[in-house]
């Protein structure tokens, strides 16, 4: 495996863990199993290691998002097994880790941020896919439903009144995405939500 991915996924595992603001560069080298040295010649800081992984994993996050939209038989098959995907996500993600990102790290929290406006357009090509097929409802502005989908999934990854002091993430996460579901489907689409939901996501 290449050193520099090889870096980057075992920081990204660190961060998932402990957040970004307790782990060290000695850290991320034990944790890839190399010198400190060698981690130096990759990264000249923790700034840019952070930075970098974070611009690997929004790229690894679209390219299996992309896979199991393709994948999917239907628009609502694709939003349940993307929810199915980010549930995994959130279970394994320290809930300050995207706090800490953006309070000491903001170069790392735009690269974060970078690009999301080709996550919102993925959204909205599944809301547009839905309405064509009859499964959400015709009559909204899937710009704007697309815009609210991706800032919903920003504000549970921020520390708030609802994760941090009374629920974890993964049980907010569920109860807004089933919200925001059995707000666009059709009677035809939550049929099939239903159908998959027992499918993918009571496990």
């Amino acid at each position: 495996m290449d050193v520099r991915i090889k870096i980057m996924q075992s920081a990204l595992e660190l961060f998932r863990q402990y957040g970004f603001k307790s782990v060290t560069m000695d850290d991320v080298a034990h944790r890839s199993g190399i010198s400190k040295k060698t981690l130096y010649q990759h990264f000249d800081n923790k700034n840019a290691i952070v930075g970098d992984t974070m611009l690997f994993y929004k790229e690894g996050m679209r390219c299996q998002c992309d896979s199991i939209m393709q994948a999917a038989s239907n628009a609502v098959e694709a939003f349940v097994k993307i929810k199915v995907h980010f549930d995994n996500v959130y279970k394994e993600l320290n809930p300050i880790a995207l706090h800490e990102l953006q309070r000491f790290y903001p170069e790392g929290y735009q690269q974060f941020r970078l690009n999301m406006e080709s996550d919102v357009a993925a959204i909205k090509a599944n809301l547009d896919q839905g309405v064509a097929e009859g499964l959400y409802r015709p009559e909204m502005n899937t710009e704007v439903m697309a815009l609210f989908h991706m800032e919903s999934l920003m504000m549970i990854m921020l520390p708030n009144m609802i994760v941090k002091d009374r629920f974890d993430l993964y049980t907010v996460s569920r109860e807004i995405m089933e919200h925001y579901i059995y707000g666009i489907v059709t009677p035809k689409g939550e049929k099939l939500y239903k159908k998959y939901k027992e499918q993918y996501l009571t496990k």
